[in-house]
């Protein structure tokens, strides 16, 4: 607080008073009485003045204490009005408030600051008290992962999925751990990690979830990608001479055969067979590795304008006679007939044709089979295609291991289809997932 000139008005009153006191005190020794009668009023005034002013300086001080107490630094104090005494108190206090009002001010801007940083990071951060689990703060990045508006403890995270519970209240600061966070629709793998801070005795524990779902798979599809490209060169170059020579072999003892027109014991129609056998599984092991080869080929779109109505119109037309002779209910669901989006047609019907395919497999020995059809866009405006059916589902044990190439439930089935559609959405920078329900059905969803 700054004060130009110090201020001697109360001084002044006190050394006024003493000055009447001793003259009131040497009159009544004096045996003076009239005059000390005519003092006792001036005493009586200058008492009342200072106990005035004392009152004044009291509730001035209560009403700035309890703006403080408040928070209220939007009060003001009349500096113009009252005894020169109180306007310098309130002086005083107008600019210590203009002060906590400043530094207020400072700390909501950089509060905000703050919130709207994280608000736009894409690493879920939630901040909860130790010693009770009520969560102080968590933002919208970790309300889109968990897929929940609001939590008021830690503890009701245990409702919705108890293992990421149990990790997370286990997790001691500076741990890191890679966890399994299972959405509506899809499952994510976020890293997990947690520090601890303490502020006026209690204790306070934030936690940080970051996806890291996409880089995996991107990781995963590049390991693929290598290891396809290195096991089909290396069949491919140890299988082909063996092809040739199957074929060279064959037409040698064929033309034996024909000259000496002599196999009593049957040994050349053995060799025969046996030869045609080699070449056979030469020539399947041949198109087997030349199909995985596709995989490496898809890396660019040929990208248009497509209305969802037009492709699904497409697709029933050419599925129809299928669905027709196995007695197949078939629903095509699309709120929005004008939903379009920008993609490579012939792609994606292969997904599609690909994805029905399995759903006519899944639903053949059904008392009742049914597949439903269905595009609509999500909260976030994204396309999202999606192809259910009421098979017998898919044992939760093997629900991740659909996509990895070469894994296949069927007996003869190669293991390609699914890895391979997983490639196309890749390319369109989108996604495949699925939901599956033993006994109840399965859903594919391909979200652009």
């Amino acid at each position: 607080m700054k004060i130009k000139k110090p201020d001697y008005g109360l001084l002044w009153r006190v050394i006024f008073l003493f000055i009447t006191l001793l003259a009131f005190a040497f009159a009544v020794l004096q045996k003076q009485y009239y005059p000390g009668m005519v003092l006792l009023p001036v005493i009586y005034y200058q008492v009342a003045a200072l106990y005035r002013l004392y009152r004044k300086m009291q509730d001035e001080v209560e009403q700035f204490v309890e703006a403080i107490h408040y928070r209220d630094f939007s009060r003001h104090f009349n500096a113009n009005q009252g005894p020169e005494d109180i306007r310098t108190l309130r002086d005083g206090f107008n600019e210590i408030n203009s002060t906590f009002k400043d530094v207020t001010k400072e700390k909501e801007t950089q509060y905000q600051y703050l919130q709207k940083v994280l608000e736009l990071v894409d690493t879920g951060i939630l901040s909860y008290e130790l010693s009770s689990g009520d969560i102080i703060w968590m933002n919208e990045s970790l309300k889109k992962i968990l897929e929940v508006p609001y939590l008021k403890t830690i503890h009701s995270l245990a409702k919705r999925d108890q293992g990421l519970y149990d990790q997370v209240a286990g997790l001691a600061p500076g741990e890191r751990i890679i966890s399994t966070i299972h959405q509506e629709k899809k499952s994510l793998k976020v890293v997990i990690s947690a520090t601890a801070f303490q502020t006026e005795n209690i204790q306070f524990k934030l936690i940080a979830f970051q996806n890291v779902n996409e880089a995996l798979e991107e990781t995963e599809s590049k390991a693929w990608k290598e290891l396809l490209s290195v096991m089909t060169h290396e069949i491919m170059n140890s299988v082909a001479p063996i092809t040739s020579l199957a074929s060279t072999m064959q037409n040698r003892l064929k033309q034996f055969v024909r000259e000496t027109h002599d196999d009593p014991s049957g040994i050349a129609e053995d060799l025969n067979l046996g030869i045609e056998t080699i070449k056979k599984r030469s020539e399947g092991l041949l198109k087997f590795t030349e199909t995985y080869r596709n995989l490496n080929k898809i890396t660019k779109t040929n990208l248009s304008k497509v209305f969802i109505s037009e492709l699904f119109e497409n697709l029933h037309r050419l599925m129809k006679p299928t669905f027709t002779q196995k007695n197949i209910k078939t629903s095509i669901i699309l709120k929005e007939p004008l939903l379009s989006h920008e993609l490579d047609v012939d792609l994606i019907e292969q997904v599609l044709i690909n994805l029905i395919l399995n759903a006519i497999e899944a639903v053949k020995n059904r008392p009742d089979p049914k597949i439903v059809l269905s595009a609509y866009t999500d909260h976030e405006k994204r396309l999202v295609i999606k192809l259910a059916d009421n098979g017998p589902g898919i044992p939760e044990e093997i629900l991740d291991k659909i996509f990895v190439p070469f894994f296949s439930t069927k007996k003869n089935g190669s293991g390609i289809g699914l890895s391979l559609c997983k490639q196309i959405m890749r390319v369109h920078k989108g996604s495949i997932t699925v939901q599956s329900k033993e006994n109840v059905g399965t859903a594919f969803y391909l979200q652009f």
